[in-house]
């Protein structure tokens, strides 16, 4: 069965400065958490699956690396040193991390012992509740700007899909697409449908992986200019993952929060809304009718 995208990490050097932005943006964002590996974050929660706003939280608290084992939070401070800020990860959703690990060993991609946490999260009535996690992490010698890994949550599903915190002046419902870009598609592509067990489908300059509402779209430089002239200049000597396209209820409404807010944005023939990367810290952002 094909994996569906679970949330995308943005990671940026300002948490306080993400926050800004995407409130900006219309999203209702949770309370500050902090990770047990030197990082913090907000979310952005949706219908199914979120946004994860990542910053450091205590560099001090970034572990060593050891052999087997994916150091996340020295990949964030990493990311940052070299980027500053921008979509750093894509997540899809597990039920069985070890399952997932298992999968990627038998097809011989690179991955790492499970990673488990837990941390304290604040719900809306201001009581605070632990919740977990295990991650399965994904990566390709080739590819180091865009690592891929599966999320199974270790808690009550009413601990952390909290109605309060999905709603959305934007009216944004779900993610569905994540966009990279790549000097090769089809090469890139092949690892993102080994990762994802989705098949591949041939688009204008580069190929889809995935679903409609569940996919990952692999576009060469000329194909991604072509349809977000925002990245025009972005590289694509590694492949990286660079914007990203939610479903929203209502573009009216997210038309009106955006302006409301004096945030720029671009229409798109297709009737979508486009946010550069200037507005989004690092990421273009793309709003479609659902």
């Amino acid at each position: 069965m094909a994996r569906r995208l679970d949330h995308i990490v943005l990671c940026a050097a300002d948490l306080a400065a993400l926050h800004l932005a995407y409130s900006a943006l219309g999203f209702t964002l949770t309370p500050r958490a902090v990770h047990p590996f030197g990082t913090c974050n907000h979310l952005a929660l949706l219908q199914g699956n979120f946004i994860e706003l990542l910053s450091l939280d205590d560099v001090a608290n970034v572990p060593t690396t050891a052999p087997g084992r994916f150091n996340f939070g020295a990949r964030a401070r990493d990311y940052i040193a070299s980027r500053r800020q921008g979509l750093m990860m894509t997540v899809l959703a597990s039920t069985d991390a070890d399952a997932d690990i298992a999968e990627f060993r038998a097809k011989g991609l690179e991955t790492y012992n499970r990673l488990d946490f837990g941390r304290d999260a604040v719900l809306p009535d201001g009581q605070t509740v632990r919740v977990g996690f295990s991650l399965a992490f994904v990566t390709h010698r080739d590819m180091p700007d865009a690592t891929f890994f599966c999320c199974q949550q270790r808690h009550a599903p009413e601990l952390f899909w909290k109605p309060a915190y999905q709603h959305h002046a934007n009216t944004a419902r779900r993610l569905v697409e994540v966009v990279m870009v790549a000097a090769d598609p089809a090469a890139a592509a092949e690892h993102v449908a080994q990762v994802m067990g989705a098949p591949r489908t041939a688009v204008d300059g580069g190929v889809a992986v995935g679903a409609a509402g569940d996919r990952v779209s692999v576009l060469g430089p000329a194909a991604l200019a072509a349809r977000f002239p925002e990245l025009a200049a972005v590289e694509a000597d590694s492949p990286r993952f660079v914007a990203y396209r939610l479903a929203v209820d209502d573009l009216r409404a997210a038309r009106g929060v955006l302006d409301a807010n004096a945030v720029p944005y671009r229409p798109t023939d297709g009737g979508s809304l486009v946010i550069a990367p200037t507005q989004a810290l690092g990421v273009a952002v793309e709003l479609s009718a659902a």
